[in-house]
């Protein structure tokens, strides 16, 4: 998925000196300053910034955090996520403020430098829906239930970017099928289908969803059918619990289905076909045709069930300032926020 862009913003959200955690514009903000400080942390790596010519530590001690730990990649030894500690006098603050005690961050793809082709291949995985088979997300995996077994899961953060973004995702919805909800914020997630959300005709586009919707909910009957398989046993049920927010702009090509996904599940149930709905939202086409030829199928990664779908209406210029973290911390962000639960 692609970058943060190269002409990183060293100043960060200045006007933001006092940080309400209860507000949610100010949490939004600090996850996404934190993902910025792993872009910058590895930029830090690459150009041999050290002591005071780091560039870093600004975007998490700002806000009064300091870094516990490095995610580094065993294949490029490529920081790819951090693990931030909230600087707290006292443990309880965290239960009555609503700060974070902890926040495991992630970058998404850079385009430049020694790390590109690393991020590339992980692009690639998640494109193939293979993102959790590598070493990686393992670490990644790792690092998130190591945190939460020794400082429990209420005061635990997930944030990441576009490839940050997916790692940040499939290891919350990893954490929630055992039970674990992990507060998450989740910057331009991929979400890899056809682009109908760009279609502009409305009935065009409301059209292919719903033909789309009663061909896949079909395949989804016929495959369970002859798997032998419930079909009351819905797999979304574990994770209907978990509403990660997710943060997408309507210029960005590759988040900007989310919209039409949630807003499409919501149209379902008002024209009585939510039965429909429920089975067609569980499964990619990709996924159904493989299972169709008996091929091994994955759960697709972009796929959830609930989610807080913040959506920036303020018009970009271009697909870099639709794609890029900085939208999220600007003050004068005007956008519009729905919860989306799964029943």
């Amino acid at each position: 998925m692609t970058s943060e862009r190269e002409d990183f913003n060293l100043t960060g959200p200045l006007h933001l000196t006092d940080v309400d955690w209860k507000n949610v514009d100010h949490r939004r903000s600090v996850a996404a300053c934190l993902v910025q400080g792993v872009y910058i942390l590895e930029r830090d790596r690459q150009e041999n910034r050290q002591g005071p010519e780091a560039l870093a530590a600004p975007w998490w001690e700002l806000f009064h955090f300091r870094l516990h730990s490095q995610l580094v990649d065993d294949a490029d030894h490529c920081i790819f996520g951090a693990i931030y500690e909230f600087k707290s006098a006292c443990d309880c603050n965290h239960l009555t403020n609503g700060s974070p005690r902890y926040v495991i961050a992630f970058r998404g793809t850079l385009t430049k430098g020694d790390a590109f082709l690393r991020d590339l291949e992980m692009d690639i995985h998640i494109i193939k829906n293979g993102l959790h088979r590598t070493s990686r997300f393992e670490i990644a995996m790792q690092a998130v239930r190591n945190t939460v077994a020794e400082f429990g899961n209420s005061n635990i953060w997930l944030a990441g970017h576009s490839l940050g973004a997916a790692m940040a995702m499939l290891a919350g919805k990893t954490m929630a099928k055992m039970g674990v909800f992990l507060e998450a914020f989740l910057f331009n997630p991929p979400y890899l289908s056809a682009p109908i959300e760009r279609i502009k005709d409305e009935k065009v586009k409301h059209g292919i969803r719903i033909a789309s919707s009663f061909l896949a909910a079909g395949l989804t009957v016929a495959l369970r059918a002859r798997q032998q398989k419930n079909l009351s046993e819905d797999p979304f049920v574990a994770l209907s619990a978990w509403v990660p927010c997710l943060f997408v702009h309507p210029g960005d090509h590759i988040c900007s289905e989310y919209v039409g996904y949630f807003e499409h599940r919501k149209k379902m149930e008002e024209i009585g076909a939510g039965e429909v709905e429920r089975l067609a939202t569980q499964n990619s086409f990709r996924g159904l045709l493989m299972s169709a030829m008996g091929k091994e199928s994955e759960e697709p990664l972009h796929l959830i069930p609930s989610a807080n779908l913040v959506v920036n209406l303020i018009p970009a210029q271009d697909f870099k300032e639709a794609h890029g973290i900085h939208q999220w911390w600007r003050p004068d962000l005007d956008s519009h926020s729905k919860v989306y639960n799964y029943r």
